[in-house]
């Protein structure tokens, strides 16, 4: 039995996370393709990394700094989210990327057997960070099976309903693993009904500037709101884990919480990271929607690859970098099909499984140039067309 026995329950009862076992998947294939992972495949602004290159023998570099992040980096961060998400009254925390911030937030504002809010289909990560932090009541509620939006007249009636009322909501917005966009009114209904309910909620809005067709991103902010957000994708920083938090100015006592967390994980974000981000920053969104617009095709080819299942079943995209399809009904075992169409065709997706959501597949636009995104996608494409006329043959 080995140490078995003397395992955590909270890490015992955490789903293994489904990249791991998607790179592991892809270490059995000769040339894999990848449309799983959600990254970029730019690099950070080449003048912010010529800048931090100049920095690497500073001591100070390789010194810690403030828990909460680099001064001169949160004043940044400040001025960013008054000129661009409106928000006006939000204090910032620097975090070793949004996944972190959001254990930060769960570990800050949730107990052992609290309940929290999802809607399926959820990013993965989120919900099992709720797990390995004691968090196991997890109230999952449905989407519009048309937009994906999230069904807020069920919040609203679940929120009311449930005693005690859940601790948190969370939500992707634009969406992972849907790519969905939330309008302007329906977020602020949300967030009326979260207050209303004296329930947080938490918005992860890592893919604020990838919109499409005219879309466009917004926050909301709240006494009851905790926004985060992340360098990872924006600025091509996915290895350098950096993202923020950002809370109302307003909350006692919030940030000295927040703190005791921050100092017991990171201590703080890499130094060198956050003189990154601050680089990047100067070269501002347009630097990043720059890039977005170059992701428009890569988005249209992934669609017309998606096609063998019908446009129907076929959602989401004007936001983020994630198509989400919906399987044959013969073919629910995702993750079978995902390992199939690996071995057979030698292309990689994301099982809606993992999401919450079987038979579906989440497939990424975001991290290959244009001409590997049409390798991928053809290879995508045929096994598709297999799968839908011959099924999963050897």
């Amino acid at each position: 039995m080995g140490s078995f026995g003397m395992l955590s329950r909270r890490a015992l009862g955490t789903e293994v996370p489904v990249m791991t076992q998607i790179r592991e998947l892809a270490a059995e294939l000769t040339n894999p393709m990848s449309l799983a992972q959600g990254v970029v495949y730019w690099q950070p602004p080449q003048k912010a990394l010529d800048k931090v290159k100049e920095l690497v023998w500073d001591p100070a570099i390789s010194s810690y700094g403030p828990d909460e992040g680099l001064p001169e980096l949160r004043v940044a961060l400040q001025k960013k989210l008054r000129e661009e998400n409106k928000l006006t009254k939000s204090a910032v925390m620097v975090t070793a990327g949004a996944n972190q911030a959001f254990v930060n937030l769960v570990l800050a504002l949730c107990d052992h057997g609290d309940s929290v809010v999802m809607f399926q289909p959820y990013y993965f990560n989120a919900y099992t960070a709720f797990q390995m932090t004691g968090v196991t009541n997890i109230i999952v509620g449905p989407r519009h099976p048309h937009t994906l939006y999230p069904d807020a007249d069920w919040l609203e009636r679940t929120l009311s309903d449930s005693k005690p009322t859940p601790k948190v909501v969370s939500l992707v917005n634009p969406g992972n693993p849907s790519g969905t966009n939330l309008p302007e009114p329906l977020l602020k209904r949300i967030s009326d009904i979260c207050k209303d309910a004296g329930c947080w909620l938490i918005i992860d809005n890592t893919y604020e500037y990838f919109m499409y067709d005219g879309s466009k991103h917004c926050c909301v902010e709240g006494d009851q709101v905790v926004n985060i957000f992340s360098f990872s994708k924006t600025y091509g920083m996915m290895g350098w884990r950096l993202g923020y938090i950002a809370y109302s100015e307003n909350l006692d006592g919030f940030a000295a919480e927040l703190l005791k967390i921050q100092d017991n994980i990171p201590i703080c974000a890499s130094i060198i990271s956050q003189r990154l981000a601050l680089h990047a920053l100067e070269e501002g969104g347009g630097w990043v929607r720059e890039r977005v617009k170059g992701l428009v095709k890569n988005r249209e080819i992934v669609k017309e690859a998606l096609e063998p299942l019908g446009k129907e079943n076929v959602k989401g995209g004007e936001g983020a970098i994630y198509l989400w399809a919906k399987l044959p009904e013969e073919h629910r075992d995702d993750f079978k099909v995902v390992r199939w169409l690996a071995h057979r065709h030698g292309v990689v997706v994301v099982p809606g499984c993992a999401c919450g959501s079987p038979g579906h597949v989440r497939v990424s636009f975001g991290g290959l140039k244009e001409e590997e995104t049409r390798e991928a996608a053809e290879r995508l494409r045929k096994g598709l067309e297999e799968l839908v006329h011959r099924g999963m043959v050897e």
